[in-house]
């Protein structure tokens, strides 16, 4: 799940699954999540996206001392420690599948993980949401 993105994958528009959580997630149940879409086939990678909880206080009479944010942790992901420096509240999984009955089937799958482990709720959509070739702004 946490492997880097292969070369010949380059201008390939694999299907994406974007889910949005109806609040934002704390770093218990983004670990809960995760480790539930681990085991599911097909999953390529997984982008998370949400408010950054910053390392050091930006503003205010603190600016620059330690942000002691309660949700600012290292989870364990399928046996890995990752760094959580969101609070998460989208995240957007792509899947390497060949067929439409692959693709449903995964799907199936991650909302039934995300059911189990999202207890505010999520809305579900599938389609293209990152990009996948180099565009015009890469070239400035």
């Amino acid at each position: 799940m946490l492997s880097e993105p292969t070369v010949e994958y380059a201008g390939i528009p694999l299907p994406e699954v974007e889910i949005f959580s109806n609040a934002l997630l704390g770093a218990e149940t983004t670990e809960k999540v995760l480790n539930a879409l681990d085991p599911i086939e097909h999953i390529r990678q997984i982008n998370m996206t949400g408010e950054s909880i910053s390392k050091n206080l930006n503003s205010g009479p603190g600016k620059g001392l330690p942000n002691n944010h309660s949700e600012r942790k290292v989870i364990k992901v399928g046996g890995r420690d990752v760094e959580l420096k969101y609070q998460v509240g989208a995240f957007y999984i792509e899947l390497d599948v060949e067929n439409q009955e692959m693709l449903d089937e995964a799907v199936e799958k991650i909302k039934a993980a995300c059911e189990a482990n999202m207890p505010r709720g999520f809305s579900l959509s599938v389609g293209r949401y990152s990009k996948y070739r180099k565009t015009l702004r890469d070239y400035r």
